[in-house]
């Protein structure tokens, strides 16, 4: 219950539920000022309960390039900005690096052929070279072998990554071609711009890999309105075989509020299609202590070796700049959450 109430959304009941509004309610304390797709402004609540914060007012600013954040913290246009890419982060006094609790993966559309077939999803995973991978985010990155960080109830610590094995990959390709699988159709690598550093590079390197593999892999790039079609269901029906770059956050404790969403039919990411996994999914979310915590580790068990509907690949290092006239460090939750009342003015 505690965990559930954390993601409580409060709000008036004369806000419409069928469009959207920029004079949200709260109980924060802050209060929004001004919105545009450009800026968004706010300011300290006087009225709030709790303690005052050292924050007065807050504008929120959108630069897509990394480098241009990373400068503009730099030359003091900015105080802060989360999540800039390795190659930014250079500066060991206002740049920090911290686990977040994202996880990068690649979501294989289990229903199109040719990767309704399991020896082409498992080759899938085993084409990719993950330690060269790994450069592109840095030392401290952790291989992924589930869909959430450890710490989270029903991660599994015993699940290993998969391994890079190209010729194994080879060979269950070239299985499922003599078993009449369409292995040279073309599968469309579907990435998202700007989803985090570098992501576009890493997207370049595995469809590469694939294609060392004996696959017909072919990348588009697409911003996030185009993504989200394929993220989301109802899938577009002209999809044909897809995998799809994506990027997922738990820190609320729990794999519920991962495993219905990828791996149960209903699931509104999900590919699956599997009476017998949504049982399974079922009678974990309605398990409680030690039954709860060892039913989601069969799970996500299940999901990389018999399922194999998707590609996990890095539990994912943030690297944040914070600019010298701020008291404060990045965390677990910084991906998800910067709390203005948490940060303070150095002295």
């Amino acid at each position: 219950m505690p965990t559930l109430l954390s993601v409580v959304m409060i709000v008036s009941p004369k806000t419409p539920v069928d469009q959207a509004v920029n004079d949200p309610v709260g109980t924060g304390p802050f209060t929004l000022s001004t919105f545009s797709p450009q800026t968004v402004v706010l300011d300290a609540f006087d009225g709030y309960w709790g303690n005052k914060p050292q924050i007065t007012k807050a504008t929120y600013v959108w630069r897509p390039e990394s480098s241009i954040r990373a400068a503009m913290v730099e030359t003091g246009e900015a105080d802060l900005t989360p999540s800039i890419a390795i190659q930014d982060a250079s500066n060991p006094e206002t740049d920090f690096a911290y686990l977040n609790s994202e996880t990068t993966a690649i979501r294989i559309d289990t229903a199109e052929p040719p990767l309704d077939d399991l020896r082409v999803r498992k080759a899938l995973n085993l084409a990719i070279d993950w330690e060269g991978l790994a450069q592109l985010f840095g030392d401290d990155v952790k291989r992924a072998s589930q869909m959430v960080v450890s710490g989270i109830n029903g991660h599994d610590d015993a699940l290993e990554p998969w391994p890079y094995d190209p010729e194994e990959a080879k060979k269950l390709i070239e299985e499922a071609r003599a078993a009449g699988v369409a292995v040279d159709t073309e599968i469309k690598l579907i990435g998202r711009n700007g989803i985090y550093p570098n992501g576009a590079e890493a997207m370049e390197a595995m469809m590469t890999m694939w294609q060392d593999a004996g696959l017909n892999v072919k990348l588009t790039m697409l911003d996030v309105a185009d993504w989200l079609r394929y993220l989301q269901k109802p899938f577009p029906a002209e999809r044909g075989p897809n995998l799809l770059q994506m990027m997922h956050d738990n820190n609320k404790g729990d794999a519920a509020f991962t495993v219905p969403i990828f791996y149960r039919s209903s699931g509104s990411y999900s590919t699956v299609a599997d009476p017998a996994f949504d049982k399974q999914i079922d009678e974990a979310q309605a398990a409680t202590g030690e039954a709860r915590t060892n039913s989601f580790k069969a799970i996500f068990g299940k999901a990389r070796n018999e399922v194999v509907a998707d590609i996990p690949m890095f539990h994912m290092i943030g690297y944040t700049r914070v600019g010298t006239r701020l008291e404060w460090k990045p965390d677990i939750t910084t991906n998800s959450e910067i709390p203005l009342a948490n940060i303070a003015i150095k002295d």
